[in-house]
């Protein structure tokens, strides 16, 4: 059982500070996640701390490989309207 960081994380720092068994550290471009280490916080909290946290859709996966914040969780929008909006941009 462990989460993973994954390529899209933007090195913000704020999941480090809230993992309560010190799992992740800086990796050679993102941080990453010490699987041997991660409990994804069961035991200790209701959901994993550092998805709680993480200020970027997808920047973290669970076990299963789902993102803990898939697209439009942070944000309440919508992938197909954020799609449509972008679309709406760039045409401008």
């Amino acid at each position: 059982m462990a989460l993973e960081i994954v390529e899209s994380c933007v090195n913000c720092w704020a999941c480090v500070d809230v993992c309560p068994v010190q799992a992740i550290y800086q990796g050679s471009t993102f941080f990453e996640i010490d699987a041997h280490k991660c409990t994804e916080c069961q035991g200790d909290y209701a959901h994993p701390q550092c998805a709680s946290i993480c200020p970027v859709e997808g920047a973290i996966l669970l076990a299963d490989g789902q993102p803990a914040n898939p697209p439009g969780s942070l944000t309440g929008i919508p992938p197909e309207r954020l799609a449509e909006a972008m679309r709406e941009i760039q045409a401008r």
